[in-house]
């Protein structure tokens, strides 16, 4: 780790050769003043000695109701009535009037990514769980389906998303992002697993497996599948634990064909791996209300989707019934009443954790309704009260909300653990739980100020590596003054996290400041940029994090960026990612961790190509384009230029550049630079890499 406590930190992009270029000299840029976030209130289910809330949700034909007031609720606690004393509603959208913004194709090009998701502005979350340990195979591609579209035509700038599979390892918190190119990449995991307790297909075939027995058994059995139901339970509680750390009120879909409330799924006879097990074990009742307790206390609402849908129950060519005319309408009756039976008890613990949690089943529908999952998201009222001394006792109150109008729909939770805030938080966690969680979370802590450009690159010695620019406000750091000089600690944390969420690589690196008065003024005026690497060995899509911890104050920052790493072994072109900054004397960018740039400025941009030769040894046919985006739409886009080499002899890693001029006109905010590589393979035909780099404009 290298670390520079001036503004105009000379970083050589390229590893090997020496410059970029297309670098022109321009006017030395003004300092960034980034704004801290305002702290966010998070009153969902807010239980303090002086005030309990509770969040409910109101629909008349289907629709969010959205302007009723306190005089047309009523409210019981432990069936004792409540008067209401606070109430408001919450939207969870940034303005009701916005257009949705669609998917952006460009011919061979990925989508626009969303800008990341702040902490102190409306949003929807949702925990999109699939369930393979209880899908068929028959229903997984039916999931993959309904959820590609659900990513590409639903999701809005400021949702936060995750797509988690039970089956997969599971890092919850850092899952959750609004970038379509991850939960892309996430939807590409999702399979059947051969530990499903649901077979190939979602009924058995009659003649081709087990049949049914008495207690409506449809499932091709495997040695693992009897325990699948409760693996799927024991994440479905890991993933509310986790999303308990995030603010407001969440929510949880879960896709499965089965989730019973009593064990419909394992046989009994003499034969079965699950013989001789108590069959109290396989009442799922208690695991399924404790995991509606864990969704309450974290503020989740489930929605559960029945994706057995709308199935036909009869006779098919697929089913072999045989034997004489009595045995076959027998095994045809038998059959028919076992189907419609098991597609009841499979859905009857999703059901039940959906309603006492505030939401709601979907059934009997091969789209799934995830549209009426998100609206029901958008919004909420909550309602307050006063508590009385016996709310405090440690047990669990039921909750009852009424509204006075005809034809409207409530639901709400089922009810809330009697512990105030203030006590549950006497708990502190600890500095290191603190930095874990800032790791992990999708929303960057900003006690410090920190901004990261991370991007692949490859060097012969050290391998490949996801380098890091990290910037840091050194106002935000704590100095002491000792012997003439300002002396400071920190520690960098880095993470590296796969596209199932599981940590790839994670690193420590402290450092020790010692500056002179006028290096200390320099860094609190303009900030210090410091080189961070992590190794990793395998191409694939990564999310990168990164914070911050001061020593002295223990305050921390954070901040994170997904980075897609290609294959080189295979001599197919790839490209690094983009670090944007400020001439430097047109041979190194200066400042490419900030990414704040004034109106009317040149940002210079730089980046690698690998395996730019093609078989013969010589520069392939390439061309670069640019395109300037904003909230989803072009804003400019650049000419074709050619590629060169001069002045370089590596072709396995060719160093380009550029400039991209931001126009006075253009609105303060945040914007996406995308540089696509061309390369000519045939007549009218063109191979297109995509990176993207994002950036501010200031006011």
């Amino acid at each position: 780790m290298k670390l520079r406590t001036f503004l105009v930190l000379m970083v050589m992009f390229c590893i090997l050769s020496p410059a970029l270029g297309q670098a022109k000299p321009v006017a030395a840029p003004q300092t960034p003043q980034p704004q801290k976030p305002a702290e966010s209130d998070d009153e969902v289910v807010k239980i303090t000695t002086n005030l309990v809330q509770v969040d409910a949700v109101v629909t008349k034909d289907g629709k969010l109701v959205k302007d009723l007031t306190a005089d047309d609720f009523e409210i019981y606690e432990d069936g004792r009535k409540q008067a209401i004393t606070s109430f408001a509603y919450i939207s969870n959208v940034p303005g009701t009037n916005s257009p949705p913004v669609n998917m952006v194709r460009e011919k061979g090009a990925e989508v626009v990514p969303f800008t990341p998701v702040k902490a102190d502005v409306p949003r929807r979350t949702m925990a999109l769980l699939v369930d393979d340990l209880g899908l068929s195979a028959e229903s997984i591609g039916q999931v993959r389906r309904q959820l590609r579209k659900f990513v590409a035509e639903e999701i809005q700038p400021n949702d936060l998303v995750a797509i988690i599979r039970v089956s997969g390892e599971v890092g919850a918190l850092q899952q959750f992002t609004n970038d379509r190119r991850i939960l892309n990449r996430a939807m590409e995991q999702i399979r059947w697993s051969p530990c499903s307790r649901v077979g190939q297909t979602v009924f058995p075939i009659l003649g081709k497996g087990p049949a049914f027995g008495s207690n409506g058994r449809g499932t091709d059995e495997s040695p693992c599948s009897q325990y699948s139901l409760l693996s799927t339970m024991k994440v479905l509680r890991f993933v509310l634990d986790a999303m308990g750390e995030l603010p407001g009120r969440k929510s949880m879909v879960v896709f499965s064909d089965s989730l019973p409330l009593e064990n419909q799924e394992v046989r009994l006879d003499q034969d079965s791996p699950s013989a001789g097990i108590d069959t109290d074990q396989l009442n799922y009742r208690l695991a399924l209300r404790k995991v509606a307790e864990k969704a309450i206390r974290s503020s989740v609402v489930i929605y559960s989707v029945d994706t057995q849908g709308l199935q036909y129950t009869g006779i098919t060519a697929a089913d072999s019934p045989n034997g004489n005319f009595r045995d076959i309408t027998n095994q045809i009756n038998n059959t028919m009443a076992n189907r419609s039976r098991l597609l009841i008890t499979r859905r009857e613990g999703g059901d039940m954790i959906s309603r006492q949690t505030g939401g709601f089943q979907i059934r009997n529908s091969h789209s799934f309704e995830l549209d009426r999952i998100l609206e029901d998201q958008s919004g909420y009222y909550l309602i307050g009260y006063r508590p009385t001394d016996e709310t405090f006792n440690r047990q669990f109150h039921h909750i009852k909300a009424k509204v006075k109008h005809s034809g409207m729909t409530l639901r709400t939770r089922f009810g809330f653990f009697g512990v105030s805030e203030e006590e549950a938080k006497k708990n502190q966690r600890s500095v290191r739980d603190l930095t874990n969680l800032a790791l992990m979370s999708p929303f960057g802590k900003q006690d410090i100020n920190l901004d990261i450009t991370s991007f692949f690159a490859n060097d012969k010695t050290a391998g490949s590596l996801i380098r890091s620019f990290v910037y840091l406000d050194a106002a935000d750091l704590t100095f002491n003054s000792v012997n003439g000089k300002r002396e400071g600690s920190i520690e960098l944390h880095g993470a590296i996290f796969g596209d199932n969420g599981a940590l790839v690589q994670q690193l420590t690196r402290g450092a020790s400041l010692s500056l002179t008065e006028e290096d200390y003024e320099q860094a609190k005026r303009h900030g210090m940029n410091i080189t961070f690497d992590m190794p990793v060995k395998n191409p694939g899509a990564y999310q990168v994090r990164i914070a911050a911890r001061d020593r002295n104050s223990s305050h921390i920052g954070s901040a994170g960026q997904f980075v897609a790493v290609p294959n080189l072994n295979n001599n197919r072109l790839a490209v690094s990612g983009i670090v944007l900054g400020t001439d430097s004397k047109g041979f190194a960018l200066a400042d490419p961790g900030t990414r704040r740039y004034p109106k009317n400025s040149d940002v210079h941009f730089g980046y690698i190509l690998y395996n730019a030769a093609n078989e013969s040894g010589t520069l392939r046919n390439l061309v670069m384009q640019t395109k300037l985006f904003r909230d989803g739409k072009v804003v400019s886009t650049g000419p074709e230029t050619p590629i060169g080499a001069a002045n370089q002899t590596d072709l396995a890693r060719l160093c380009q550049g550029g400039v991209v001029h931001l126009p006075a006109e253009l609105e303060p905010g945040n914007y996406y630079l995308q540089v696509l590589v061309m390369e000519t393979i045939a007549k009218d035909k063109k191979a297109v890499l995509v990176q993207w780099a994002d950036f501010d404009i200031e006011k």
